[in-house]
């Protein structure tokens, strides 16, 4: 089925494997994974997260075959969504989260398709989401989490730089922030002060926005512990390139803290 453009969200085409599950969606965003999204719908597949959570798959319009229907129904993918519009992830997540909403689930977790993050803690989240929490925030810098291979240059970055920043504008400590593994209420994502579903979120402008927003408007916040694994060897599984995506980054963590996102 097409989804025509709408405001504040692309035209995607949906495919639905299965009908509503569960009360929670699991939204994993992806470009040309290959085999990393294989292997981590295959350790879902074995935690068995879709007894917990629907398992959906943001495509931004993969070429390499990752999104093959047999293999994504063999691995309990619940849904793919395929973006068919301008914009990277926060149009996808933009999709992602329109899709859910209409759907009617309770809650939803982002995490990202490229298999560093531990999707089997996915329950945790949920748990959080029950306990009556808006915001939860995965984290490997928290007491229980791991932080495993992380290159160096980002471990700093991240510590000295982007987790203070959006510390002081969300008025909360928060210790891994550029982490998209996370959980939002639904509560939270419809209150009319925070409105996601907005065309000014094309990158990674909804994570940072969505990280401060919460505890500004006085929803609760909280961390979580995770893991967050990068190879020991070969080239870093990211999307952000060294100079230009780094920079863009900084520039969207600044426009952030004065509040350039806050709805009009």
């Amino acid at each position: 089925m097409i989804y025509e453009k709408q405001e504040g969200v692309p035209e995607f085409e949906c495919t639905e494997y299965e009908g509503k599950n569960k009360d929670y969606v699991v939204l994993i965003p992806i470009i040309n994974e290959g085999s990393r999204i294989h292997k981590e719908l295959k350790r879902a597949y074995d935690h068995k997260i879709s007894e917990y959570a629907d398992i959906v798959i943001c495509d931004g319009g993969s070429t390499d075959g990752c999104t093959e229907e047999r293999k994504l129904r063999k691995l309990q993918v619940n849904t793919l969504l395929v973006k068919q519009d301008e914009g990277k992830q926060g149009a996808q997540l933009r999709m992602g989260i329109w899709w859910a909403l209409q759907r009617g689930y309770e809650g939803i977790i982002t995490i990202d398709g490229n298999n560093k993050d531990s999707i089997e803690d996915v329950p945790k989240f949920i748990e959080k989401l029950e306990e009556g929490y808006d915001f939860i925030q995965g984290s490997r810098f928290v007491k229980g989490g791991k932080a495993v291979n992380t290159p160096f240059i980002r471990l700093v970055s991240v510590k000295l730089i982007h987790a203070p920043v959006i510390s002081l504008a969300a008025r909360q400590k928060f210790t891994d922030t550029t982490n998209a593994y996370r959980a939002y209420s639904v509560k939270y994502l419809k209150d009319e002060r925070v409105q996601p579903l907005r065309d000014i979120f094309m990158t990674y402008e909804l994570l940072a926005y969505l990280s401060v927003r919460a505890t500004q408007i006085g929803y609760k916040a909280c961390e979580i512990p995770v893991t967050r694994a990068y190879p020991k060897k070969g080239k870093t599984p990211t999307k952000i390139s060294f100079f230009k995506g780094n920079s863009e980054l900084m520039k969207i963590l600044f426009k952030n803290l004065f509040g350039a996102y806050k709805p009009k």
